[in-house]
């Protein structure tokens, strides 16, 4: 297995384990799979992987946190919103000889968790990278008394603990915007955002305010301030999506500390709050309804309206996690589906899998025209050799050439395209094309960074 300079998932304290981990990281995202068979190339490559995965100098955190190392430099200077949310990897049917895994979210059968933090472009909707992540299992026996611990010592803490990394890590963006769904509606979080951070959160408790009323009660007599088109995005696989028309009214609230909140936390907090509704939705469809809890104005904005369609914008971005989700497990990567059986080397797994599901969403991503950096997800090595062969891949017809400003994302992605079998017409090219030809893109590299070694001589 050969790998990029440049690009790497961590260092785990020897050279080897370094180059090892790239090489594992480009093959996964080249071949579309974690089964290590393929993966590997060759019996070496298979048993290179293996060893990597189960070295005790390997650690998921490690690799997680060079990706937050690396998205963060792709924030400086953006607005930036960092979506949060959490995926069960649930081994039901293929849990044989799995060791070291808790109860997955039915309380039975083995598995794991990962709550993940990715980051987008609030102005081009671009996707990032991966900001964050934290794996782990459930124990066995459910903990009494949840009520009563403090907010530190629950589960729900994750969401927090992704807040304040977001806050730490992307210090250098125009601005910070933390989103999640109901799971994050969290008072500790609304009382608790770190300097510099605001939140869009999805309203699951209908809270009590601090005139005694309840939240989802509070638009009944505020006025409208009128209606939008917001895209829906696909629910499933050959789901296209719909445009949705809905109302939109907006205002401040005033939420008080529920009964079992922490002594430490204020006993209110004043949130905007918007409730978002569908009208007439299509025949078979639910209704959509959200409803927010931000700490971004609306009320005393010199256009109301437009601040409040702002906010809805960019919650919606949220779906921009579930599609990495959806790329590391059912609709791509299959994670839940790798023989890989100890716990440890499956945590390693599924960080390297979050992360390669995240870079192939950029290159699909990229086929429409990324003004992003190569470099947001390949190293020198291979940027070098790609300015070498995409001339070699263009034709005669304008069609046939590349459209893209060099060493952009957009540029890199065709050169994929076209080593994959794009012929530059009909259809944009595909998550299977684009990883045919990264495959033979990162070969060509290597092949290409000793010509040019052996020159240097």
């Amino acid at each position: 297995m050969g790998c990029d300079e440049g690009f790497r998932i961590g260092s785990f304290g020897d050279v080897r384990r370094e180059e090892a981990g790239a090489s594992l990281f480009e093959r996964v995202v080249a071949t579309g799979t974690l089964v290590m068979r393929e993966v590997g190339g060759d019996r070496a490559g298979e048993m290179s992987g293996h060893r990597f995965l189960g070295s005790a100098h390997v650690m998921p955190e490690e690799i997680l946190k060079t990706a937050g190392t690396r998205t963060a430099m792709a924030c400086a200077g953006r607005r930036i919103v960092a979506a949060q949310d959490t995926t069960e990897i649930n081994f039901s049917g293929r849990d044989r000889g799995r060791k070291g895994l808790g109860p997955a979210g039915d309380g039975k059968t083995p598995g794991f968790f990962c709550h993940a933090m990715v980051a987008v472009d609030a102005d081009d909707e671009a996707l990032l990278g991966v900001l964050h992540a934290r794996i782990w299992t459930r124990p066995k026996e459910r903990a009494a008394d949840r009520r009563s611990r403090e907010i530190e010592d629950k589960e729900s803490f994750r969401w927090i603990e992704a807040t304040a990394v977001a806050g730490d890590l992307l210090g250098s963006a125009t601005q910070l915007i933390v989103l999640g769904d109901r799971e994050f509606d969290i008072y500790s979080q609304f009382v608790r955002v770190p300097p510099g951070v605001d939140l869009i959160v999805r309203a699951a408790h209908n809270r009590r305010l601090a005139d005694d009323e309840r939240l989802f009660d509070a638009p009944s007599d505020w006025r409208e301030f009128g209606t939008m088109d917001i895209r829906v995005p696909p629910s499933r696989p050959g789901d296209a999506g719909r445009i949705a028309r809905v109302n939109v009214k907006a205002g401040r609230v005033r939420i008080a500390k529920p009964r079992h909140g922490a002594a430490i936390d204020p006993a209110t907090v004043t949130l905007t709050y918007l409730e978002v509704r569908e009208i007439n939705p299509p025949k078979g469809n639910d209704p959509i309804i959200w409803r927010l809890l931000t700490t971004l104005p609306v009320a005393g904005e010199p256009d109301e309206f437009a601040a409040a369609q702002e906010i809805v914008r960019l919650y919606r971005l949220r779906w921009r996690i579930e599609q990495v989700f959806r790329a590391m497990k059912s609709d791509g990567l299959r994670l839940e589906e790798t023989q890989v059986k100890d716990a440890m080397r499956l945590f390693n797994l599924a960080a390297i899998a979050l992360t390669a599901a995240a870079r192939t969403i950029q290159l699909v991503d990229a086929r429409d025209g990324s003004s992003r950096p190569a470099s947001d997800v390949a190293g020198p090595d291979l940027i070098a050799a790609a300015k070498a062969i995409g001339p070699t891949l263009e034709r005669k017809t304008a069609r046939q050439k590349n459209p893209h400003d060099p060493e952009s994302l957009a540029w890199l992605t065709w050169i994929a395209a076209r080593l994959g079998g794009w012929n530059c017409y009909y259809k944009p090219p595909g998550p299977k094309t684009i990883r045919k030809g990264w495959s033979k893109l990162e070969a060509m590299a290597v092949g290409y960074a000793i010509a040019m070694a052996q020159q240097n001589v």
